[in-house]
């Protein structure tokens, strides 16, 4: 399968660099082609990411203003469509992961072997091999308030055990089939930032694909939670969140789990 990657910085110079560098240290599957998206000017890194000899093509997106997470990647993903040679799987990675080898093989291989999974990510760590929580149920108003006080006491809130599925992954770092993409319409770019990961896998699930973790695979990512930290972010995590919860994806989706745990 012919591959792409999505990657977006937001003044996230030296970690974008350092992930191009492993990216092109890779053994196959190589990448054929890096869309990097310059989310505000950083002259700096555009020219050093011009000047890295890369086994791949390299795209340079330069936006003249700043855009959303999913709109970003969105944009990215419609030009690798109208190349002459367009991904059969798409990536969209955070440019501060942290590559453990080389991860598209057995993502790659849980594509080609159900034709109905629509997105494969790996297990994600923390910097010293902690488990993060990328792997979560529906965000209900009471499902957060318990993650909240979960989080006062000090405790690393899990919502999904071992082996049982979620209803859905965060987007730091997802291997998505290109058909599964263009069926749903990518990301719903009307969330600015938060949700849109959820948005996504939900309607990903309606439209008849599914999420497939491959634990053997895993990437580093200490997950900044800006939105724990920064008034900002927590107004665009409350804005999308509310989105959210009047999108159609939402409600058709709690609608199926209900009619599920009746029977």
């Amino acid at each position: 399968m012919r591959l792409s990657l999505s990657v977006v910085s937001h003044g996230h110079g030296a970690a974008v660099l350092a992930l191009l560098a492993q990216l092109a240290g890779l053994t196959e599957p190589r990448l054929a082609r890096v869309l990097l998206t310059l989310n505000r000017a950083e002259p700096g890194l555009a020219a050093q990411a011009q000047a890295m000899a890369c086994p791949f093509e390299l795209v340079l997106i330069e936006n003249a203003q700043p855009q959303g997470f999913g709109a970003n990647h969105n944009h990215a993903f419609a030009l690798d469509r109208r190349s002459q040679a367009p991904a059969d799987a798409f990536a969209v990675v955070n440019p501060d992961i942290r590559l453990r080898g080389n991860p598209f093989d057995a993502l790659l291989a849980e594509l080609e072997a159900v034709p109905r999974v629509g997105a494969a990510y790996p297990g994600q760590q923390d910097a010293v091999g902690r488990a993060q929580d990328h792997e979560r149920r529906l965000p209900t108003p009471a499902r957060l308030l318990w993650r909240s006080l979960a989080r006062l006491c000090g405790l690393r809130p899990t919502e999904v055990a071992a082996g049982q599925a979620p209803d859905w992954v965060n987007a730091a770092f997802l291997l998505l089939r290109a058909e599964a993409w263009v069926s749903v319409g990518g990301f719903d770019d009307s969330y600015h930032m938060y949700c849109e990961d959820v948005d996504l896998c939900l309607r990903l699930q309606m439209a008849g694909w599914h999420l497939r973790g491959v634990p053997v695979v895993v990437v580093e990512h200490d997950a900044q939670r800006a939105s724990h930290r920064l008034p900002r972010h927590l107004a665009w995590h409350l804005r999308s969140l509310l989105r959210l919860w009047r999108s159609p994806a939402y409600g058709h989706f709690r609608q199926r789990q209900v009619g599920q745990a009746r029977f």
